[in-house]
């Protein structure tokens, strides 16, 4: 496993290769659709990005957690946290370049 990752510079390389857009140009496209995006999700709403998956805020209540070096009990206050919840068609994505990453070693064995 253990891949390389991919930062905005890459996106916006991607995007600048693909489009034929100026490397700024590109660079402003990439930062113009995350800020978007992340406004939104900072509002509480859903964005659904078809056959990619869905980015929600999903509410955390109060909960009691413990310091692992004193064993002391903790309240954990409530909070907000971003969830990515992938589609189908992503999982499936996934799944098949596991599946021939094991067919792969397998076949290098």
């Amino acid at each position: 496993m253990g891949g390389k990752t991919v930062t905005r510079a890459d996106l916006a390389e991607a995007v600048f290769r693909r489009l034929g857009l100026s490397r700024t140009e590109s660079a402003a496209m990439v930062e113009m659709v995350l800020k978007e995006i992340s406004d939104v999700i900072v509002s509480g709403e859903t964005v659904k990005l078809s056959s990619f998956g869905s980015f929600t805020v999903r509410e955390k209540g109060l909960r009691v957690g413990r310091n692992p070096k004193t064993g002391k009990e903790v309240p954990i206050p409530p909070r907000r946290v971003a969830v990515f919840k992938p589609s189908n068609i992503m999982k499936q994505r996934i799944n098949e370049g596991v599946d021939s990453e094991t067919r792969s070693e397998e076949a290098a064995e």
